[in-house]
Protein backbone atom coordinates (compact mmCIF):
# COMPACT_ATOMS: atom_id res chain seq x y z
CA UNK A 1 0.00 0.00 0.00
CA UNK A 2 1.63 3.27 -1.13
CA UNK A 3 1.65 6.51 0.82
CA UNK A 4 -1.17 8.23 -1.05
CA UNK A 5 -3.46 5.20 -0.92
CA UNK A 6 -3.38 5.56 2.88
CA UNK A 7 -4.84 9.06 2.92
CA UNK A 8 -7.56 8.01 5.36
CA UNK A 9 -4.79 7.68 7.94
CA UNK A 10 -3.20 10.64 9.67
CA UNK A 11 0.10 11.68 8.10
CA UNK A 12 3.05 11.91 10.47
CA UNK A 13 5.01 15.19 10.72
CA UNK A 14 7.73 13.65 8.52
CA UNK A 15 5.16 12.67 5.89
CA UNK A 16 3.64 16.16 6.06
CA UNK A 17 7.01 17.63 5.07
CA UNK A 18 6.90 15.82 1.72
CA UNK A 19 3.89 17.82 0.53
CA UNK A 20 3.87 21.47 -0.54
CA UNK A 21 2.36 24.10 1.75
CA UNK A 22 2.44 27.90 2.08
CA UNK A 23 6.17 27.83 2.87
CA UNK A 24 7.25 25.82 -0.19
CA UNK A 25 9.29 27.87 -2.73
CA UNK A 26 7.19 29.15 -5.63
CA UNK A 27 7.50 27.36 -8.98
CA UNK A 28 9.01 29.84 -11.45
CA UNK A 29 9.49 27.83 -14.64
CA UNK A 30 5.81 27.99 -15.55
CA UNK A 31 3.46 30.15 -17.61
CA UNK A 32 1.31 32.24 -15.26
CA UNK A 33 -1.39 34.79 -16.00
CA UNK A 34 -0.23 38.40 -15.90
CA UNK A 35 -3.72 39.79 -16.43
CA UNK A 36 -6.76 40.02 -18.64
CA UNK A 37 -5.79 41.25 -22.10
CA UNK A 38 -7.78 44.45 -21.64
CA UNK A 39 -5.93 45.26 -18.40
CA UNK A 40 -2.69 45.85 -20.32
CA UNK A 41 -2.64 48.97 -22.49
CA UNK A 42 -0.52 51.99 -23.33
CA UNK A 43 -0.95 53.06 -19.71
CA UNK A 44 1.86 51.49 -17.65
CA UNK A 45 0.60 49.37 -14.76
CA UNK A 46 2.43 47.48 -12.04
CA UNK A 47 1.65 44.13 -10.43
CA UNK A 48 3.62 41.94 -8.05
CA UNK A 49 4.00 38.40 -9.42
CA UNK A 50 5.92 35.63 -7.59
CA UNK A 51 7.36 38.29 -5.28
CA UNK A 52 8.69 40.49 -8.11
CA UNK A 53 7.20 43.88 -8.92
CA UNK A 54 6.46 44.01 -12.67
CA UNK A 55 5.72 46.99 -14.94
CA UNK A 56 3.51 46.15 -17.93
CA UNK A 57 2.43 48.03 -21.04
CA UNK A 58 1.83 47.57 -24.77
CA UNK A 59 4.02 48.65 -27.65
CA UNK A 60 2.61 50.88 -30.36
CA UNK A 61 1.85 47.74 -32.39
CA UNK A 62 -0.01 46.21 -29.44
CA UNK A 63 2.50 43.65 -28.15
CA UNK A 64 2.42 43.19 -24.36
CA UNK A 65 5.67 43.97 -22.52
CA UNK A 66 6.71 43.16 -18.95
CA UNK A 67 9.87 44.40 -17.22
CA UNK A 68 11.00 44.56 -13.63
CA UNK A 69 9.49 47.63 -12.04
CA UNK A 70 12.81 48.98 -10.75
CA UNK A 71 15.20 51.17 -12.66
CA UNK A 72 18.67 49.54 -12.41
CA UNK A 73 20.17 52.90 -11.39
CA UNK A 74 18.29 53.94 -8.22
CA UNK A 75 15.30 51.56 -8.11
CA UNK A 76 12.76 54.18 -9.17
CA UNK A 77 9.49 52.38 -10.13
CA UNK A 78 9.41 52.34 -13.91
CA UNK A 79 5.60 52.22 -13.84
CA UNK A 80 5.83 55.82 -12.54
CA UNK A 81 7.63 56.80 -15.74
CA UNK A 82 6.17 57.32 -19.20
CA UNK A 83 6.16 55.91 -22.71
CA UNK A 84 7.54 57.56 -25.82
CA UNK A 85 6.60 55.24 -28.64
CA UNK A 86 7.99 51.86 -27.60
CA UNK A 87 10.52 53.42 -25.23
CA UNK A 88 9.94 53.33 -21.46
CA UNK A 89 11.42 56.41 -19.80
CA UNK A 90 12.33 56.40 -16.11
CA UNK A 91 10.80 59.33 -14.27
CA UNK A 92 13.84 59.89 -12.01
CA UNK A 93 16.92 60.32 -14.25
CA UNK A 94 15.38 59.85 -17.71
CA UNK A 95 17.03 56.53 -18.58
CA UNK A 96 15.27 55.00 -21.59
CA UNK A 97 14.60 51.30 -22.13
CA UNK A 98 13.39 49.41 -25.19
CA UNK A 99 10.87 46.51 -24.84
CA UNK A 100 13.73 44.01 -24.40
CA UNK A 101 14.86 45.92 -21.29
CA UNK A 102 18.01 47.31 -22.95
CA UNK A 103 18.92 50.87 -21.99
CA UNK A 104 19.11 52.86 -25.22
CA UNK A 105 19.66 56.35 -23.80
CA UNK A 106 21.18 57.72 -20.60
CA UNK A 107 20.85 61.51 -20.61
CA UNK A 108 23.63 62.08 -18.09
CA UNK A 109 26.26 60.10 -20.06
CA UNK A 110 27.30 60.15 -23.73
CA UNK A 111 27.76 56.37 -23.85
CA UNK A 112 25.23 54.01 -22.30
CA UNK A 113 26.88 51.51 -19.91
CA UNK A 114 26.44 47.97 -21.23
CA UNK A 115 25.08 46.74 -17.90
CA UNK A 116 22.39 49.42 -17.57
CA UNK A 117 19.52 47.10 -18.45
CA UNK A 118 16.28 46.06 -16.78
CA UNK A 119 15.08 42.46 -16.67
CA UNK A 120 12.34 41.71 -19.21
CA UNK A 121 9.98 38.72 -19.03
CA UNK A 122 8.57 36.69 -21.94
CA UNK A 123 4.86 37.27 -22.54
CA UNK A 124 2.27 35.63 -24.79
CA UNK A 125 -1.35 36.56 -25.50
CA UNK A 126 -4.03 33.90 -25.91
CA UNK A 127 -7.58 35.20 -26.35
CA UNK A 128 -8.59 37.27 -23.30
CA UNK A 129 -5.47 36.33 -21.29
CA UNK A 130 -1.87 37.53 -21.24
CA UNK A 131 0.60 34.95 -19.94
CA UNK A 132 4.04 35.63 -18.43
CA UNK A 133 7.08 33.42 -17.82
CA UNK A 134 8.83 34.34 -14.56
CA UNK A 135 11.56 31.68 -14.68
CA UNK A 136 14.56 31.06 -16.92
CA UNK A 137 13.70 32.81 -20.21
CA UNK A 138 15.51 30.08 -22.18
CA UNK A 139 12.83 27.63 -20.97
CA UNK A 140 9.86 29.80 -22.04
CA UNK A 141 8.34 27.43 -24.61
CA UNK A 142 4.96 28.79 -25.73
CA UNK A 143 3.80 25.24 -26.46
CA UNK A 144 3.63 24.85 -22.66
CA UNK A 145 0.91 27.50 -22.30
CA UNK A 146 -2.24 25.74 -21.00
CA UNK A 147 -5.14 25.33 -23.41
CA UNK A 148 -7.97 27.80 -22.84
CA UNK A 149 -9.19 27.87 -26.44
CA UNK A 150 -12.89 27.94 -25.44
CA UNK A 151 -12.38 31.45 -24.05
CA UNK A 152 -11.90 32.75 -27.61
CA UNK A 153 -14.37 30.39 -29.31
CA UNK A 154 -17.55 31.97 -30.70
CA UNK A 155 -19.44 28.83 -29.68
CA UNK A 156 -18.97 29.71 -26.01
CA UNK A 157 -20.06 32.68 -23.87
CA UNK A 158 -18.17 33.62 -20.72
CA UNK A 159 -18.58 35.78 -17.66
CA UNK A 160 -15.45 36.59 -15.69
CA UNK A 161 -13.97 38.25 -12.63
CA UNK A 162 -10.84 38.61 -10.54
CA UNK A 163 -9.74 38.84 -6.91
CA UNK A 164 -6.61 39.42 -4.90
CA UNK A 165 -6.70 36.94 -2.03
CA UNK A 166 -4.68 36.65 1.18
CA UNK A 167 -3.99 32.95 0.79
CA UNK A 168 -1.30 30.72 -0.68
CA UNK A 169 -1.68 29.16 -4.10
CA UNK A 170 -1.27 25.64 -2.70
CA UNK A 171 -4.38 26.07 -0.55
CA UNK A 172 -6.28 27.62 -3.45
CA UNK A 173 -5.58 24.64 -5.68
CA UNK A 174 -6.49 22.27 -2.85
CA UNK A 175 -9.77 24.13 -2.36
CA UNK A 176 -10.62 23.73 -6.05
CA UNK A 177 -9.81 20.02 -5.96
CA UNK A 178 -11.88 19.51 -2.79
CA UNK A 179 -15.43 19.01 -4.05
CA UNK A 180 -16.75 17.73 -0.70
CA UNK A 181 -16.99 21.27 0.67
CA UNK A 182 -19.42 22.41 -2.06
CA UNK A 183 -22.72 21.64 -0.24
CA UNK A 184 -21.55 23.35 2.95
CA UNK A 185 -19.63 26.42 1.80
CA UNK A 186 -21.66 26.94 -1.41
CA UNK A 187 -25.14 25.54 -0.69
CA UNK A 188 -26.99 28.08 -2.82
CA UNK A 189 -24.85 27.86 -5.96
CA UNK A 190 -22.68 24.85 -6.83
CA UNK A 191 -23.26 22.41 -3.99
CA UNK A 192 -25.75 19.57 -3.57
CA UNK A 193 -25.51 16.80 -0.93
CA UNK A 194 -25.91 14.12 -3.59
CA UNK A 195 -22.93 15.44 -5.54
CA UNK A 196 -20.66 15.34 -2.49
CA UNK A 197 -21.56 11.67 -1.97
CA UNK A 198 -21.21 10.63 -5.63
CA UNK A 199 -18.40 8.31 -6.72
CA UNK A 200 -15.05 10.05 -7.13
CA UNK A 201 -12.39 8.79 -9.55
CA UNK A 202 -8.95 10.37 -9.08
CA UNK A 203 -5.82 9.84 -11.13
CA UNK A 204 -2.46 11.47 -11.71
CA UNK A 205 -1.23 11.71 -15.30
CA UNK A 206 2.28 13.12 -15.31
CA UNK A 207 2.01 16.40 -13.41
CA UNK A 208 -1.75 16.69 -13.87
CA UNK A 209 -4.37 15.61 -11.31
CA UNK A 210 -7.75 14.63 -12.80
CA UNK A 211 -11.04 14.06 -10.98
CA UNK A 212 -14.03 12.44 -12.70
CA UNK A 213 -17.45 12.42 -11.12
CA UNK A 214 -20.89 11.28 -12.30
CA UNK A 215 -24.27 11.91 -10.66
CA UNK A 216 -27.39 10.54 -12.37
CA UNK A 217 -31.05 11.43 -12.00
CA UNK A 218 -30.62 14.24 -9.49
CA UNK A 219 -31.56 17.90 -9.22
CA UNK A 220 -28.97 20.26 -10.75
CA UNK A 221 -27.20 22.89 -8.65
CA UNK A 222 -28.53 26.39 -9.03
CA UNK A 223 -25.51 27.69 -10.93
CA UNK A 224 -26.36 25.36 -13.83
CA UNK A 225 -30.06 24.77 -13.38
CA UNK A 226 -31.29 28.36 -13.07
CA UNK A 227 -29.70 29.92 -16.19
CA UNK A 228 -30.52 26.84 -18.30
CA UNK A 229 -34.09 26.63 -16.87
CA UNK A 230 -33.61 23.07 -15.59
CA UNK A 231 -34.46 23.43 -11.89
CA UNK A 232 -37.76 21.55 -12.23
CA UNK A 233 -36.08 18.45 -13.68
CA UNK A 234 -33.82 15.58 -12.71
CA UNK A 235 -30.64 15.52 -14.81
CA UNK A 236 -27.47 13.52 -15.26
CA UNK A 237 -24.38 15.46 -14.28
CA UNK A 238 -20.84 14.61 -15.38
CA UNK A 239 -17.73 16.56 -14.44
CA UNK A 240 -14.01 16.48 -14.96
CA UNK A 241 -11.86 18.76 -12.81
CA UNK A 242 -8.12 19.02 -13.23
CA UNK A 243 -5.10 20.63 -11.67
CA UNK A 244 -3.34 21.28 -14.97
CA UNK A 245 -0.37 23.35 -13.77
CA UNK A 246 0.60 25.62 -10.85
CA UNK A 247 -1.20 28.38 -12.77
CA UNK A 248 -4.52 26.83 -13.77
CA UNK A 249 -7.36 24.62 -12.62
CA UNK A 250 -10.15 23.73 -15.05
CA UNK A 251 -13.54 22.10 -14.54
CA UNK A 252 -15.61 20.73 -17.42
CA UNK A 253 -19.24 19.98 -16.60
CA UNK A 254 -21.95 18.37 -18.72
CA UNK A 255 -25.58 18.48 -17.62
CA UNK A 256 -27.79 16.09 -19.58
CA UNK A 257 -31.55 16.62 -19.64
CA UNK A 258 -33.19 13.37 -20.81
CA UNK A 259 -36.76 14.66 -20.59
CA UNK A 260 -36.88 16.57 -23.87
CA UNK A 261 -39.42 15.56 -26.50
CA UNK A 262 -36.68 15.35 -29.13
CA UNK A 263 -34.27 13.35 -26.99
CA UNK A 264 -31.51 14.16 -24.51
CA UNK A 265 -30.00 17.66 -24.48
CA UNK A 266 -26.52 18.35 -23.14
CA UNK A 267 -25.55 21.67 -21.57
CA UNK A 268 -21.82 22.22 -21.14
CA UNK A 269 -20.00 24.54 -18.76
CA UNK A 270 -16.24 25.16 -18.64
CA UNK A 271 -14.94 26.79 -15.47
CA UNK A 272 -11.45 28.28 -15.71
CA UNK A 273 -9.51 29.21 -12.56
CA UNK A 274 -6.25 31.11 -13.15
CA UNK A 275 -3.93 31.53 -10.19
CA UNK A 276 -0.71 33.54 -10.00
CA UNK A 277 1.08 33.83 -6.65
CA UNK A 278 1.78 37.39 -5.57
CA UNK A 279 3.80 36.08 -2.64
CA UNK A 280 3.77 32.83 -0.66
CA UNK A 281 0.78 34.21 1.26
CA UNK A 282 -1.19 36.10 -1.39
CA UNK A 283 -2.44 35.37 -4.90
CA UNK A 284 -3.99 36.98 -7.95
CA UNK A 285 -7.01 35.01 -9.09
CA UNK A 286 -8.85 35.35 -12.41
CA UNK A 287 -11.88 33.20 -13.31
CA UNK A 288 -14.19 32.50 -16.25
CA UNK A 289 -17.53 30.68 -16.27
CA UNK A 290 -18.24 29.63 -19.88
CA UNK A 291 -21.34 27.98 -21.37
CA UNK A 292 -22.34 26.63 -24.78
CA UNK A 293 -26.11 27.29 -24.54
CA UNK A 294 -28.32 30.40 -24.36
CA UNK A 295 -25.41 32.53 -25.54
CA UNK A 296 -27.56 35.58 -26.26
CA UNK A 297 -29.51 35.50 -23.01
CA UNK A 298 -28.51 38.49 -20.83
CA UNK A 299 -30.36 37.04 -17.83
CA UNK A 300 -28.09 33.97 -18.02
CA UNK A 301 -25.06 36.26 -18.11
CA UNK A 302 -26.26 38.19 -15.08
CA UNK A 303 -27.15 35.10 -13.06
CA UNK A 304 -23.88 33.30 -13.81
CA UNK A 305 -21.86 36.41 -12.94
CA UNK A 306 -23.64 36.96 -9.61
CA UNK A 307 -23.70 33.27 -8.64
CA UNK A 308 -20.04 32.75 -9.57
CA UNK A 309 -18.95 35.82 -7.62
CA UNK A 310 -20.96 34.65 -4.61
CA UNK A 311 -19.34 31.20 -4.66
CA UNK A 312 -15.82 32.51 -5.17
CA UNK A 313 -16.19 35.14 -2.46
CA UNK A 314 -17.20 32.33 -0.11
CA UNK A 315 -13.93 30.60 -1.06
CA UNK A 316 -12.00 33.85 -0.55
CA UNK A 317 -13.38 34.30 2.95
CA UNK A 318 -12.73 30.67 3.94
CA UNK A 319 -9.17 30.59 2.59
CA UNK A 320 -8.25 33.89 4.25
CA UNK A 321 -9.57 32.58 7.58
CA UNK A 322 -7.54 29.39 7.15
CA UNK A 323 -4.29 31.21 6.36
CA UNK A 324 -4.79 33.49 9.36
CA UNK A 325 -5.20 30.44 11.60
CA UNK A 326 -2.15 28.69 10.12
CA UNK A 327 0.16 31.70 10.33
CA UNK A 328 -0.90 33.20 13.67
CA UNK A 329 -1.66 30.23 15.92
CA UNK A 330 1.45 29.55 18.01
CA UNK A 331 0.48 25.92 18.67
CA UNK A 332 1.49 23.69 15.69
CA UNK A 333 -1.15 21.46 14.15
CA UNK A 334 -0.75 18.67 11.60
CA UNK A 335 -4.10 18.60 9.82
CA UNK A 336 -5.86 15.27 9.43
CA UNK A 337 -6.28 13.79 5.94
CA UNK A 338 -9.07 11.51 4.76
CA UNK A 339 -9.86 9.57 1.60
CA UNK A 340 -11.61 12.48 -0.23
CA UNK A 341 -8.44 14.56 0.28
CA UNK A 342 -6.45 12.43 -2.17
CA UNK A 343 -6.72 14.91 -5.12
CA UNK A 344 -5.26 17.72 -3.02
CA UNK A 345 -2.47 15.52 -1.68
CA UNK A 346 -1.53 14.47 -5.21
CA UNK A 347 -1.37 18.15 -6.21
CA UNK A 348 0.69 19.06 -3.16
CA UNK A 349 3.11 16.23 -3.94
CA UNK A 350 3.52 17.49 -7.54
CA UNK A 351 4.32 21.03 -6.34
CA UNK A 352 6.72 19.66 -3.72
CA UNK A 353 8.53 17.62 -6.39
CA UNK A 354 8.66 20.59 -8.78
CA UNK A 355 10.08 22.87 -6.09
CA UNK A 356 12.71 20.26 -5.26
CA UNK A 357 13.67 19.81 -8.90
CA UNK A 358 14.00 23.59 -9.35
CA UNK A 359 16.24 23.80 -6.27
CA UNK A 360 18.59 21.14 -7.67
CA UNK A 361 18.77 22.71 -11.16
Amino acid sequence: MNELSRVAENLTPLEQERFADQTTPLIRDCWYVAGFSDEISREIISRRLLGIDIAMYRTVSGEPVAVRNRCPHRSFPLAKGRLDGDTLICGYHGMQFDPSGRCVTMPSMPIVPSNANVLAFPMAERGPIVWIWMGDADHADEDLIPDTSWLADAGWKSVRGQFRIKTDYVSMHENLLDQTHFPFLHPGTVGTPEYARSKLDVRRVGDVVIIDRALRDAAPPGIYGVPMQLMDRKVDRFSEARFASPAIHTAFASVVDRTGAEGPETYRFNITHLITPETNESIHYWWFNSRDRRLDDPTADEFLLVASEQAYLEDVEALEWILEAVTTDVEPQFDLNFAPDKPGLLMRRILFEAAGAAKKA
